[in-house]
């Protein structure tokens, strides 16, 4: 076995670990809100959120097409799958370490700073146009339509069963959220396994095993798929406290609310633009959005801050780990 072949296969095992880091990692984007309002136990939660991770994995391949051709460009051979493996590294890195503090971070990210600390180390193109329009922008933008999206949707529950029985209105809702978390749950593998599908195929075409211009192979979207779906049910019960009940003590209203928003600014941002954006990041900013209509003082602001902060050192965080890991890698393969 040739050196390069050898690292292909090296790469797409990290890339898949990593992709397993990250269901653990955001299983609790799809289910906390549905377990701590009690609408689904946690078991059942992990196995509908695996399970719809896995159906939505293969709805499409636009945002992996956005990561595999649109971040940077790595040089061709050993070189080139050096810096893919370091970008994984880093992601994987930064996964762990906010896993370990329950902070919601965001994988996707994680994986793109990753890529652009380890192409900068290594004096490769970074498509910074790529990096605005698809990453940078939309990092922005998702957390705020994920707020307002969901704030909107609370006040017009509100307004509409203002006349109903608490208690009747909870457990319609409590029926109502599992389809609102298999929707979030959908959204999250529509996003977040197609950005390891794209790693993957960077790795294939740096490695002279793909052209650019080809199409997603089919056993990367099915290895991908289930190296997701068999993290997310491994669970990540560190974070899913912090969303289910740190941020707000979510009623069952309230969780459908932000789960749907979620959800749907998630299809928007995959279907409609190939963006990779956070589930973390629209998730939780949902949450905030949900708990604000009620009262301001409602969310626990401090517990957001600190969340806030995580994503602000996401990318320059994971950036920096995955440089110091090309450093090293380069030293040992070249």
């Amino acid at each position: 076995m040739d050196l390069t072949l050898a690292l292909v296969i090296s790469v797409v095992v990290v890339a898949l670990i990593f992709d397993y880091t990250n269901g653990f990692h955001d299983a609790a984007n799809a289910i906390a809100t549905s377990v701590s309002t009690r609408a689904l136990t946690p078991r059942a939660a992990l196995f509908m959120a695996a399970a719809m991770n896995f159906i939505g994995a293969h709805l499409g391949t636009q945002v992996a097409q956005t990561v595999g051709k649109g971040i940077i460009d790595a040089p061709q051979g050993s070189h080139g799958l050096v810096i893919v493996a370091s970008g994984l590294i880093g992601a994987i890195t930064w996964n762990l370490i906010t896993w370990r503090f329950g902070l919601p971070s965001s994988s996707s990210h994680a994986l793109i700073g990753g890529l652009v600390g380890a192409a900068l180390a290594s004096a490769s193109l970074v498509y910074w146009d790529g990096v605005v329009d698809k990453v940078l922008i939309p990092m922005i933008l998702s957390p705020l339509m994920g707020f307002t999206l969901a704030a909107a949707i609370m006040i017009a529950i509100y307004w509409i069963f203002r006349n109903a029985q608490p208690g009747k209105t909870n457990r319609g809702f409590r029926y109502a959220q599992t389809i609102s978390a298999a929707a979030m749950a959908l959204g999250h593998g529509l996003q977040d396994a197609q950005k390891t599908m794209g790693v993957i195929f960077l790795a294939l075409v740096v490695g002279g095993y793909a052209a650019p211009q080809d199409d997603i192979p089919q056993w990367v979207i099915l290895a991908a798929a289930t190296a997701i779906s068999l993290g997310t049910y491994a669970g990540g019960w560190r974070i899913m406290r912090t969303l289910g009940r740190r941020i707000i003590a979510l009623d069952p209203p309230q969780g459908f609310a932000a789960e749907t928003a979620a959800a749907t600014v998630l299809y928007g941002a995959a279907i409609g633009f190939g963006a990779p954006i956070s589930t973390t990041h629209t998730i939780t900013s949902a949450i905030m959005g949900v708990g604000s209509t009620k009262r301001l003082s409602a969310v626990r602001w401090g517990v957001a801050g600190n969340i806030v902060t995580a994503w602000i050192l996401t990318i320059p965080a994971s950036a920096l780990v995955a440089a110091l890991s090309y450093y090293a890698l380069h030293w040992m393969v070249e």
